[in-house]
């Protein structure tokens, strides 16, 4: 008979608890926090991925005939021709491709730096 009353009891004391107090906080602290979080998002990691594009579109701009290039792909090749989207690109003896500008990865090395 004893767990029956306890058992009964169980929901009685639930009951009487009281509900949690409202959390209060100001609005402009939480839209400072998020104004602060979106900053930090920028400065680690859009900025930096902008500048790497803007040094890559610099890059592209530079190349001309006659540079060593990698592509995305992982193809070495030697640019022979620029064209207005695209680079000729000769990658074995008389075997060449055409390549569009956007995926030249980088430069190996260009003619001037060899001569110097």
């Amino acid at each position: 008979m004893m767990k029956m009353s306890s058992l009964i009891a169980l929901p009685e004391f639930l009951a009487q608890t009281q509900p949690p107090a409202p959390q209060g906080g100001i609005p402009g602290m939480m839209i400072f926090g998020y104004l602060l979080l979106f900053a930090a998002m920028y400065f680690f990691m859009i900025a930096p991925q902008r500048r790497k594009q803007k040094e890559h579109a610099k890059m592209l701009e530079a190349l001309e005939s006659g540079d060593e290039i990698i592509t995305n792909g992982g193809i070495f090749g030697v640019i022979t021709n620029v064209k207005e989207d695209r680079f000729v690109v000769r990658i074995a003896d008389n075997t060449k491709i055409e390549l569009g500008k956007g995926f030249v990865q980088t430069v190996v090395k260009k003619p001037d730096a060899a001569r110097k």
